[in-house]
């Protein structure tokens, strides 16, 4: 009977000390983060080269920040928990996190802004034309078809669909584009340049009965190589800003996001 009893202590003794270290390994974890009002202080995985870490501070100014090469290597710095969230464009990370089970798009953007092509100042044509595709798209649902197929709520995006060409009979429009912003614009397993921006550009160069030629720049490249000629319309997610428009001719905006906040889920 002793000896009964003193197996039952240890026995609860040894589910104690487990228990125990159960609820130490929990509480040494970091709290799930699943509101943008929780990211006060935290600390933020951004790209290099990005102008996202000032918008962050805008709303959160005792944020901490870690750099990366690319948006992806931010994600997966904050999927290993090396960081508590990644911040930019919100496309561009909903595209991250529908491919990537366990990683969350929080649903209040810290900033809103809305994406649009650019074209050179005065070239009202190309405007017109941008503006004249996403306007009947939206019309006849073409448009909701698009945003479905490159930005699917999981899995990767769609494939390039068969799409009317301009058959060059009114001369060549030059698209400048930045092929490393999946889902708007980026290289398939083909090797061909497809996204979002991409099928609006082809659907615009139809519009004017021209033949599109596709120009692939680094980001920072494309609206000085667009004023300076080398292009005649350019499209990589772009932002519209005040500044921009000093230099540069947008369409209408064809897409409102901003800079987004991607954690854990």
């Amino acid at each position: 009977m002793f000896s009964l009893v003193i197996g039952v202590k240890k026995a609860l003794f040894g589910l104690g000390s487990f228990l125990f270290l159960l609820m130490l390994a929990a509480c040494s974890q970091s709290p799930s983060v699943t509101s943008i009002d929780q990211l006060g202080g935290k600390t933020f995985a951004l790209p290099t080269g990005t102008v996202a870490d000032k918008l962050v501070l805008s709303k959160f100014p005792d944020a901490k920040f870690q750099y990366y090469n690319t948006v992806l290597d931010a994600a997966m710095a904050v999927k290993a928990g090396k960081a508590d969230a990644a911040a930019y464009d919100e496309p561009i990370l909903r595209n991250i996190a529908g491919k990537n089970p366990g990683m969350v798009l929080l649903p209040t953007p810290i900033t809103i802004d809305e994406y649009g092509f650019a074209m050179r100042l005065g070239d009202d044509a190309t405007k017109d034309a941008i503006d004249g595709v996403v306007r009947d798209a939206r019309a006849d649902g073409t448009y909701e078809q698009m945003v479905s197929r490159w930005l699917p709520q999981a899995g990767a995006p769609g494939s390039m669909p068969e799409l009317p060409t301009g058959d060059g009979s009114a001369g060549v429009i030059r698209f400048g584009t930045a092929a490393i912003t999946e889902p708007f614009s980026f290289v398939d397993g083909s090797q061909a340049i497809v996204g979002l921006d991409v099928e609006i550009a082809t659907r615009v160069a139809a519009r004017l009965n021209k033949r599109l030629e596709v120009v692939n720049l680094d980001f920072g490249a494309l609206i000085p190589a667009l004023i300076a000629g080398k292009v005649d319309m350019i499209g990589a997610c772009i932002t519209i800003t005040e500044e921009r428009k000093k230099a540069v001719l947008f369409s209408e905006p064809y897409y409102t996001g901003g800079i987004s906040a991607l954690v854990r889920q």
